[in-house]
């Protein structure tokens, strides 16, 4: 594909950056077939280009939830981490620190005013806590931060808007932190309507006056789960750049309402937007088999479509690889109305099917940089891709 972007910055040399790699790999017989993994317990293998990308490159998730509840443990650590000090351990960042990824966006889902306060409570002490590992995401030199000093940027953002009481409450978490907010969630709120609701009423007058104010003080504007006509309406009201932090292609999933137009791809990319491609395979094709190479052709669309510079990640999980909270749950998704919508995909036992195999594990981004790689990208788009795009534009916006 033809570069789109200009390189991104280069914090090693290619020489310098492929001997921390093999410092670091497991050598065996993959060597002589220039492949390498990336820990014993890893059997993955991969290319010296992938990883040697994914080390210099910023690596960004526009929706990542951190870690979903595993109710095996008590309490699940993703609970115990916010909630009891020092309890995140070495061994637990490790994870995180060898995953590929530099910032990740949390997408929490506020019910009101009061939850969206303490989410922000919570995620402000844990941040404090542990800086040495984790940096709150900001402003466009944050981005840099992170990379030069080998942290973990985290985006504290909402994938609803219903902890907005009043158009006012957008610069209150804006100074709170808040540097991204989802329109509406699944159903209608006072701002618009999701893609599960019954009739789609478009932006409404409070709807406006949010995304007026959203696009004034700089908080970017996400219409992920917005039905179509919510989604249109904000696109053509938003005079910064609009966001898909998750959305696949509608082209390659048709009559999926969850997935995006190209007409709608198209309003993105005038108004300098950018788009998130998740992983999750009922978003990604309609029938089994769903395979890494199946993503791919989200990102092959999109840049087809409108540009390379507009499409990035957004994988719609937490860094282990999880889609939605584990093993005995309490929090499992219910029948809700329409929720067929979703279009889910079950397996012979009549279990959810949700991952797609390679990119269901921590270390993702590097299966994801080798299918790029496999698909004929070249370093530069790659870059853009990993997060690149993503920083860009959020950093655009972010200038209110």
């Amino acid at each position: 594909m033809p570069d789109a972007v200009d390189p991104p910055p280069v914090s090693l040399s290619r020489r310098a950056a492929l001997q921390r790699v093999v410092a670091g790999a497991v050598w065996a017989p993959a060597i002589l077939r220039g492949r390498y993994r990336l820990a014993p317990d890893h059997p993955q293998e991969y290319s010296a280009r992938a990883i040697r990308l994914v080390q210099e490159s910023l690596v960004l998730d526009l929706l990542n939830q951190f870690r979903f509840a595993d109710y095996t443990d008590k309490p699940p650590k993703s609970t115990l981490w916010l909630s009891k000090p020092h309890s995140m351990t070495p061994a637990d960042f490790e994870m995180y620190r060898t995953s590929g990824y530099n910032v990740i966006a949390l997408g929490h889902g506020p019910t009101d005013f009061d939850t969206g306060i303490r989410f922000f409570a919570d995620w402000n002490g844990f941040i404090a806590e542990y800086a040495d590992w984790f940096v709150r995401i900001d402003d466009a030199n944050d981005f840099d931060t992170v990379k030069k000093s080998g942290r973990i940027g985290i985006m504290i953002t909402f994938q609803n808007s219903d902890h907005l009481r009043t158009v006012d409450d957008v610069d209150l978490f804006w100074g709170l932190g808040q540097r991204l907010s989802q329109l509406t969630y699944n159903y209608q709120n006072r701002i618009g309507s999701g893609f599960l609701e019954t009739n789609d009423g478009g932006l409404t007058v409070f709807g406006q006056q949010v995304l007026t104010r959203m696009n004034t003080v700089g908080m970017a504007v996400d219409v992920s789960h917005c039905g179509d006509r919510t989604t249109l309406d904000a696109l053509d009201a938003a005079r910064r750049p609009v966001v898909f932090s998750h959305a696949s292609c509608r082209a390659l999933a048709p009559g999926h309402l969850r997935c995006k137009t190209d007409e709608m791809i198209t309003k993105l990319a005038k108004t300098g937007g950018v788009m998130g491609i998740p992983f999750l395979r009922m978003m990604v094709r309609e029938a089994e088999p769903v395979t890494v190479e199946h993503v791919i052709d989200h990102f092959d669309h999109v840049a087809k479509l409108v540009g390379i510079e507009h499409v990035a990640v957004g994988s719609d999980m937490d860094v282990v690889g999880n889609p939605n909270p584990v093993n005995g749950s309490t929090m499992s998704v219910p029948a809700t109305p329409n929720f067929d919508r979703y279009r889910m995909h079950f397996d012979a036992k009549g279990e959810r099917m949700l991952t797609v195999a390679g990119l269901d594990h921590p270390k993702r981004m590097f299966d994801l940089t080798d299918a790029l790689i496999r698909r004929g990208y070249s370093d530069t788009n790659i870059a853009a891709v990993l997060g690149r795009n993503a920083s860009r534009v959020l950093s655009t916006i972010w200038k209110g």
